[in-house]
Formats: C-alpha cells, sequence, structure tokens
C-alpha cells in the first residue's frame, strides 16, 4: 500500500512497514491542499492530522483510496458518513493518546487551581513583593468533586488519577454506565462539581453543550477544564464569564476557532491556555503514529482496528 501522511510526524511511526509499502510524508509541517490534490489520487491510504479538516473533495479525489486512518482520536476533521459512502474505511487512535491526555488534564487542574501561571508571570516582574503567607492562595484538589463529561476511556483513566488526590468522582454520560462511580444528569453535575472536566467527542449533540446557561449553573467556586473539544463550550460565553468571575477559573487545551483564541481570554488571570498539546509529547508522537500505521496494516490484513465508521 502507498500511504499519504498529510503532515509532518516521527519517522519511527513506520518502523514496522515491509518494503512493499511506501509513505509520503511534507518536507514542511503540512502539505499545501494543492500538494494533497496532487498526490493523494496515487495513494491507498491517508494518514491526516487530528487538527486539520479533510474536504469531501479532497476524498473523493482518492481514486484509490481505501482508508483513512486519523491521527489522534478525535476525527470530527473527518466526515466518516462521506467516507462510508465512498466505501472508505475511517479508523482513529484512540489507545496512545488516552494516558498522555489524561495526564495533561490532572496537570492543567493542578495548574488553574494552583495558580502556577499566573504566579509565574507575576514572579518575574513583581519578583520579592510577591511573597507572603496569606498571598497567592490556591485550592487544593484533595477532597473536591470532580465532575467528568464523557466517561470513555480518556475520562475513565482521569478518574482513575483523580483517585490519588483523593477526589470525589462524578459523571455524565449520555449511554453507558461506569461500575464504582456516581452517574448524573448534566445539570446536577455542574451544580455539584467543584471541577468540572471535559471527554466528550465533539458531536452535532455536544456543540457548544457548556454555553452561558450551563456557566451559570456552576459554583463561583469552580473551575472548567477542556482538553477534548474546544467546539464543546461556547467560548465567547465563557470568557465574559470568567472576566466578571462567574466561575473561579479554567484551563484550557482547546479553543473553538483554532488557532484562533477569543481575544478576552489573552488578558485573564484565571484562566491557563495551552495550544492543542494534550498529545504534545515525543513519545506519544511517535506512539499515535504507529497506531495509524498499525490500523492500516490491520486492514490491509483483513483485520482492520479502531473502526469509527
Amino acid at each position: 500500500m502507498k500511504i499519504l501522511v498529510t503532515s509532518r510526524i516521527p519517522v519511527e511511526s513506520f518502523s514496522a512497514l515491509s518494503d512493499e509499502h511506501a509513505y509520503t510524508l511534507p518536507e514542511r509541517e503540512h502539505f499545501t491542499d494543492a500538494e494533497l490534490f496532487r498526490l493523494i489520487g496515487d495513494h491507498d491510504a491517508l494518514i491526516p492530522i487530528f487538527t486539520r479538516p479533510l474536504s469531501r473533495a479532497l476524498v473523493e479525489a482518492g481514486r484509490r483510496l481505501r482508508i483513512i486512518s486519523n491521527f489522534g482520536v478525535g476525527y470530527n476533521n473527518i466526515d466518516v458518513v462521506h467516507a462510508r459512502a465512498l466505501g472508505i474505511t475511517v479508523c482513529n487512535t484512540p489507545r496512545s493518546v488516552c494516558f498522555p491526555t489524561a495526564e495533561m488534564t490532572i496537570a492543567l487542574m493542578l495548574g488553574i487551581a494552583r495558580r502556577v501561571a499566573e504566579c509565574d508571570r507575576r514572579l518575574r516582574v513583581e519578583r520579592e513583593s510577591m511573597w507572603g503567607t496569606m498571598r497567592n492562595l490556591g485550592v487544593t484538589l484533595e477532597g473536591r468533586v470532580l465532575g467528568i463529561i464523557g466517561m470513555g476511556n480518556i475520562g475513565q483513566t482521569v478518574a482513575r488519577l483523580a483517585a490519588a488526590f483523593c477526589m470525589e468522582v462524578i459523571y455524565h454520560n449520555r449511554a453507558t454506565r461506569v461500575e464504582g462511580y456516581e452517574r448524573v444528569e448534566l445539570d446536577d453535575l455542574l451544580r455539584r462539581a467543584d471541577f468540572v472536566s471535559i471527554h466528550a467527542p465533539l458531536t452535532a449533540a455536544t456543540r457548544c453543550m457548556i454555553g452561558e446557561r450551563e456557566l451559570a449553573l456552576m459554583k463561583p467556586t469552580a473551575f472548567l477544564v477542556n482538553t477534548a473539544r474546544g467546539a464543546i463550550v461556547h467560548e465567547e460565553a465563557l470568557a465574559a464569564c470568567l472576566a466578571r468571575r462567574g466561575i473561579a477559573g479554567a484551563a484550557l487545551d482547546v479553543f473553538e476557532d483554532e488557532p484562533r483564541v477569543t481575544e478576552l481570554l489573552y488578558g485573564l488571570d484565571n484562566v491557563v491556555l495551552s495550544p492543542h498539546n494534550a498529545t504534545g509529547t515525543v513519545d506519544t508522537r511517535v506512539a499515535t503514529g504507529r497506531e495509524a500505521v498499525a490500523n492500516i496494516l490491520n486492514f490491509h490484513a483483513g483485520q482492520p482496528t479502531n473502526v469509527v465508521n
């Protein structure tokens, strides 16, 4: 099979390929749209990046295209129904990104609760005047209620990590029940949780599911953490809420219209901002690439894995 990769990923990703398979990587960060249209007709498999949407026209131009193996667990960058109509299998990479995303969630929770980024910025300017026993006070995670929206693999991993901080975990899921944790309705979760962490996929049902009404249900002492997809939260409503201290703070790794960020957020001290970097480790990038390639090899062998359509 000939594999076209839309963005630069580690070459170690392709270590399992034998000589009968070949791959095409961009020399720069990404192939341009023009380059992709020129190349895709000669390839059997495509590895796109989770942050860059695939157009219907590009997929249709892949006259030999049989499988799309997304580099990432979220696949809202691909029209999976359209791909299925064309007879193209779509896969994702859920295993490799699970723990790193959960790990980043905990890091963001600690960062906003303990005011790490804020104090770092201020200390560089205020220096010795920063010190004081009753200054720069944050909150601990111990004994707090963590409300998880979307209790899939990542959500469950976050719940297990939260146990190390002696947190109480409640969750909201549309369907699946998870043993050992209390399942609640979304409004109840928002009212009760000290930390709300989002781990749902972006769908028509979840787009802007956290808006002005939902934010108003949260405690003024609560924090919102999002490592899923930015468009699950109405970003301007969140920025306005943070500006008036409607909730205590937020930590965001994803944004509604990436790479654009709502301007108001840049000037707020009660929000931690990260550039969609939850899976941004060398280990994870290699593992994700290998999982994407494994999907293609398994498909070629007649045993497809991680199929989402």
